[in-house]
């Protein structure tokens, strides 16, 4: 594997790995493309505490100490179990660290989402969030779904006066058309977009190709599902072979070669995935191995 980090059998990865995966431009903050989503630090169905809440300390630890400065969250992780976790680990935090977070889903029980994007709704989430996380200010702020019952203008309108009254500094969107991005951009400034994308879901294929002709950060959650893709002799098989990883690490390093304006943000409660995961920003893959990726993901 090119540009391998060092690793001992109990340290795992040294050095700051994270920072082979280049930087963009968030807004007012700079941020390694390689990121961490905190959604998996809670129990079964994304309800309830963790199994082990030490450990998920030492993952959100471990991630900071490779070199992840973009952890993203959200008030429904728990829900308010993620931001209470991530803020016990890492508060006061690190001055390059920007945790984003994001609301207008509620939770009713384990594995149920509802949207929920009154301006007063979405107005109480952002202040609760401020005091979970411990901060005078959310750096990036996304509107977890669009309320179909709630006109998107006010949802949006919403989200400006945030800006404007110092709460928050950037907004983001989730699980949006290219049509939506747009109509929000015309009330409120939108940094990034967090949609469903792996090599296995191209669906949001012409949302990439919109974002980085316009610049927007792509934030891809899910990102290392592969599937069947990394069945024997697959082509995600095939490739974690020749170079020696493993199929996440060849997923996560297609996703970063795929766009300069891709931010995966893979998640995980455990400090050995979370080591894996950041050696994947050191990973190179050559002109034929991303076209047979390329191929196996255009096909899926």
């Amino acid at each position: 594997m090119p540009d391998q980090i060092a690793t001992g059998p109990a340290t795992g990865p040294t050095g700051r790995p994270v920072r082979s995966s280049g930087t963009f431009q968030l807004g007012e903050r700079t941020v390694h493309r390689l990121g961490y989503g905190a959604m998996q630090i809670t129990g079964p169905g994304i309800w309830g505490e963790p199994a082990d809440r030490a450990e998920c300390i030492r993952v959100l630890r471990r991630a900071v100490e490779l070199g992840v400065d973009l952890i993203d969250t959200a008030d429904s992780y728990g829900p308010e179990v993620s931001e209470d976790i991530i803020r016990e680990a890492l508060h006061p935090y690190p001055d390059d660290l920007v945790v984003a977070t994001k609301a207008g889903l509620v939770r009713t029980g384990p594995g149920q989402w509802f949207p929920v994007g009154r301006p007063e709704y979405l107005r109480q989430q952002c202040e609760m969030s401020l005091r979970r996380l411990g901060v005078e200010r959310i750096e990036l702020f996304q509107l977890h779904r669009i309320d179909a019952q709630v006109p998107a203008a006010e949802q949006f309108g919403l989200l400006a006066d945030l800006v404007t009254e110092g709460k928050v500094a950037q907004i983001g969107l989730s699980q949006v058309s290219i049509a939506e991005i747009e109509a929000a951009r015309a009330v409120v400034p939108i940094v990034s977009v967090q949609n469903l994308y792996n090599l296995t879901n191209n669906s949001s294929e012409d949302v990439l190709d919109h974002c980085t002709a316009q610049g927007l950060a792509f934030i891809p959650w899910f990102p290392i599902a592969s599937g069947v893709l990394t069945n024997p002799g697959g082509p995600v098989d095939a490739v974690a072979k020749e170079t020696g990883a493993t199929p996440s690490q060849v997923a996560l390093a297609w996703l970063l070669h795929r766009s300069p304006v891709m931010l995966p943000i893979p998640g995980t409660s455990s400090v050995a995935h979370v080591e894996e995961n950041c050696v994947a920003a050191t990973l190179v893959l050559n002109h034929d191995q991303l076209a047979t990726l390329a191929t196996a993901h255009a096909n899926s």
